[in-house]
């Protein structure tokens, strides 16, 4: 990792403002998952003015005052591209002045970020791309059902992002393996059931409600618990470390129950675990790099602490890798 960057739009939602037009209040959104507000989107904004915003942050953060340094490459995590054809990782390249590099998405939704960057890893390794920008954006209250109180008091919107470069493995900011895996027998857990080929090859016009994010919050719940629990210790027994050995955690900001939970699952005590949900609420791929940034910004995360990284989300699916923290700008 040699530069990173994040973004959150400008507009806030309190707990207040929900407690508004939803039947719930502060306490209770409070007590189930740690949120007091969160950022989304102005009308007319997508994910990628999100994805820009960051990118050009972590390439500034990579290469100096005008980030010239650049990218080969860049991958977009994301659930919520602009447009379901073409990706959006290739109009974010043509507006941070890298044209003609290479560029794709990475749908993996909660876990997407973990994904793109094994694939930013693996395109460097391969002597593809000696720089890549990898980047988690989501616009996720544009698939919200607004009166939904399980899931619109929960999700939001941000981008974070992530210069990789070539290096030695032996460096500070040298990832680990990253380990993923699947499980696509309970894909229906955690979906938007309309929109894709399987509804449009059916002919009939989708629910209003199936056009939305739907998550069976108790299974999901358990499934997160379980997997990220397994997979950081699969990640951290590579990096030939003990659960103690690790500083810090920067887990999927999934709601502040799940992150106890793992934390007892993990043995590892509350004050290791980074968080931001407080502020930024569940921001799907953008999660872990944005809790990066602001973690960086903050000195929550410091230079030479052994970070481990962990995610779960909808495929299902879910990964985990292990970095030493870099000496990084600001």
């Amino acid at each position: 990792m040699a530069g990173l960057g994040g973004w959150v739009p400008p507009r806030q939602v309190t707990n207040a403002d929900l407690s508004a037009r939803l039947d719930t209040s502060d306490s209770w959104i409070r007590s189930r998952t740690g949120i007091a507000t969160r950022h989304v989107v102005a009308p007319g904004d997508a994910t990628s003015d999100l994805a820009v915003e960051a990118g050009r942050l972590a390439l500034k953060s990579a290469g100096g005052a005008d980030g010239e340094d650049g990218a080969d490459a860049v991958v977009l995590a994301t659930t919520t591209p602009d447009r379901p054809c073409p990706a959006t990782a290739p109009e974010v390249a043509d507006r941070l002045g890298l044209g003609g590099s290479a560029a794709f998405d990475v749908s993996a939704v909660c876990t997407g970020f973990l994904y793109a960057l094994a694939a930013g890893q693996g395109l460097i390794a391969a002597g593809t791309a000696e720089r890549v920008l990898v980047i988690g954006a989501d616009a996720f209250t544009t698939i919200i059902d607004p009166q939904d109180r399980g899931t619109a008091v929960i999700f939001a919107d941000g981008a974070g992002a992530v210069v990789l470069r070539a290096g030695r493995p032996d460096e500070p900011g040298a990832l680990g393996r990253v380990f993923l895996g699947s499980d696509g027998s309970r894909s229906q857990l955690i979906q938007v059931p309309a929109g894709g080929s399987r509804q449009r090859s059916t002919g009939v016009p989708a629910r209003e409600r199936d056009t939305y994010f739907q998550m069976s919050g108790q299974q999901t719940f358990r499934q997160a618990v379980e997997r990220m629990s397994a997979v950081s210790r699969q990640a951290v027994d590579s990096a030939g470390w003990k659960l103690a050995d690790v500083d810090r955690i920067a887990a999927h900001q999934a709601n502040a129950r799940i992150l106890g939970a793992v934390g007892e699952e993990l043995g590892v005590p509350e004050e290791r675990f980074l968080s931001n949900i407080e502020h930024v609420g569940n921001t799907g791929a953008a999660s872990i790099p944005l809790l990066l940034h602001h973690s960086h910004a903050d000195r929550s995360l410091g230079t030479g602490d052994r970070l481990l990284l962990t995610a779960f989300g909808a495929g299902l699916a879910w990964g985990a890798t292990t970095v030493v923290w870099p000496d990084l700008p600001g």
